[in-house]
């Protein structure tokens, strides 16, 4: 009997061989990408159980392949695996804001100045088409599409700077705050979407001239005011956070 991807109506056949595992390992792709952006969002609150039933119901899945992925946002630091009593999302405290968000723009901070020393044009030409693209996201005041595209130039920058090391690293670190790196745009007081939107515009500028101190610089900037938002919107009295930033 054939299932279907959650939320696509694609046709998913029974189990065959490498091509059955191919469909399996798509399947669980698909179900992982949809449930890090539902924590990521802020579906959750910080701290709260992990709703594994509803999860099941929404997604169109057992238990298994939930638990499955659940295993890899534990991994990522998105939540947090309790012995026999489930998950529940990871809950940072100020501090642990202000130390992993100077990690993260120390790392940025490096990745932008190797990246202009080893960064190929059509690398470059790339991170251009997705920064319009992002900007498109940010005029049509989309921040899921936003967000994904912007963390793909992040991305793209630390790929381009060609240390395996430094990419190990950033990808330990980002998991842990991905989630309050996008809640970060919410917060009000610094109208903090439109500041990061011309911050970008400045990391493509010195990212086109390979200008990599400048470079530098400006993504650490860039991490540092992310930080400052991230605690506004954490501290912010319930209800003062806008629907959409």
């Amino acid at each position: 009997m054939k299932s279907t991807i959650p939320d696509t109506g694609v046709p998913i056949a029974p189990p065959a061989g490498n091509g059955g595992d191919r469909q399996e390992a798509s399947l669980h792709d698909e179900i992982l990408l949809r449930l890090r952006d539902y924590v990521v969002e802020g579906n959750i609150p910080n701290g709260a159980r992990v709703p594994e039933r509803q999860l099941c119901e929404m997604l169109g899945i057992s238990r298994t392949p939930l638990r499955e992925a659940l295993k890899v946002l534990a991994a990522e630091g998105l939540i947090e695996l309790l012995p026999n009593r489930g998950a529940r999302v990871r809950q940072l405290s100020q501090r642990d804001l202000e130390e992993l968000f100077d990690v993260m723009a120390g790392l940025e901070s490096l990745a932008g100045r190797l990246a202009c020393e080893a960064i190929t044009d059509e690398e470059i030409t790339a991170i251009e088409q997705l920064h319009y693209e992002m900007y498109g996201h940010y005029l049509h005041r989309d921040m899921h599409g936003y967000f994904q595209v912007n963390q793909r130039i992040h991305e793209s920058i630390v790929a381009a700077a060609r240390n395996e090391t430094l990419k190990t690293a950033y990808g330990n670190f980002a998991g842990r705050i991905r989630r309050v790196r996008y809640s970060a745009n919410f917060a009000r007081k610094r109208q903090r979407w439109a500041e990061a939107m011309r911050e970008h515009e400045a990391i493509l500028d010195a990212l086109r001239r390979r200008a990599g101190s400048e470079l530098s610089d400006i993504m650490f900037q860039h991490l540092r005011n992310k930080r400052t938002a991230a605690i506004e919107h954490l501290t912010e009295p319930q209800g003062d956070a806008t629907a959409s930033p």
